[in-house]
């Protein structure tokens, strides 16, 4: 199954069993008894909470083209990032087609423009999108209503994935430098949480980090793509441990594939998009 949609289908399945919004801040609260929901589609999770499209891959307002980060807020609105279509599109609950509230203005580097988004988060406190322009070598803080431009925030940087803890640091991959780096408020440099001692497999390094997790602790999760493990840092560490995979690419039960989509709930058990 493509890895993007069970990185949908793995936010969709927490959605569906969560009243709380997911990513705002890191943190995941999943009963105890909770359990996978059978036949759960990118279609139709749980009628009442959620509903995103299953129309052919396009470009209309109904339509998304290589999706891949999803934040889901407090009403059970979704934000997509709609990677090919270089926009990030807004799914109210219950609605058919969606919303373009950033991007959409064709593939390219103006402050209206968006070149590959691959994920978003919501800045509450703000009330403002924060998105990986990833192709665009930047982080882009977008006005959350009517906005028509983003404002660079971060710059020189191949970002997959981010998200904020609740002090409002913004934690963001970087795919060229293998490293996650935490921005306070206010800091413009930020500091490395997670890798940053060149790409590898060591377990001070990371190969091609994908999207990131931060739990109460401050803790760090991160799937390492290439290394097909999913990593745990915590706060001050100068090395992860292991939490998930590391047994070399495969698909048994011990192993990863190119780890996508992670989070972790209260009891510390690890949901990943494999």
């Amino acid at each position: 199954m493509n890895k993007k949609l069970l990185s949908l289908i793995l936010i969709i399945f927490l959605v569906a069993i969560l009243d709380y919004p997911l990513r705002s801040p890191s943190s995941t609260n999943i009963h105890p008894n909770a359990r996978w929901q059978q036949n759960v589609s990118a279609r139709n999770c749980r009628a009442r909470k959620c509903r995103v499209t299953g129309n052919r891959q396009g470009n209309g307002i109904n339509q998304l083209s290589n999706p891949w980060g999803l934040y889901v807020d407090d009403d059970q609105t979704i934000y997509v990032a709609d990677t090919s279509n270089h926009r990030i599109v807004e799914w109210k609950r219950g609605a058919t087609s969606g919303q373009v509230v950033a991007g959409g203005n064709g593939q390219g580097s103006g402050d209206h423009q968006l070149y590959n988004p691959y994920d978003v988060i919501i800045d509450k406190e703000r009330d403002s999108l924060i998105i990986c322009d990833t192709s665009n070598g930047r982080v882009v803080r977008w006005p959350r209503r009517n906005g028509t431009s983003g404002e660079t925030i971060i710059s020189n940087i191949y970002c997959r994935g981010l998200t904020m803890d609740e002090n409002g640091s913004l934690y963001v991959t970087d795919d060229g430098k293998a490293e996650v780096r935490r921005y306070r408020r206010g800091e413009s440099q930020g500091t490395v949480v997670a890798g940053g001692n060149g790409r590898g497999n060591r377990l001070d390094q990371l190969s091609y980090p994908r999207y990131v997790f931060v739990d109460r602790d401050h803790s760090v999760y991160v799937s390492d793509g290439n290394n097909h493990r999913v990593m745990k840092w915590m706060e001050g560490a100068k090395q992860g441990i292991v939490v998930a995979g590391g047994q070399g690419k495969g698909n048994d039960l011990t192993q990863l594939s190119g780890p996508q989509g992670v989070v972790v709930d209260q009891l510390g058990t690890v949901y990943v998009a494999d």
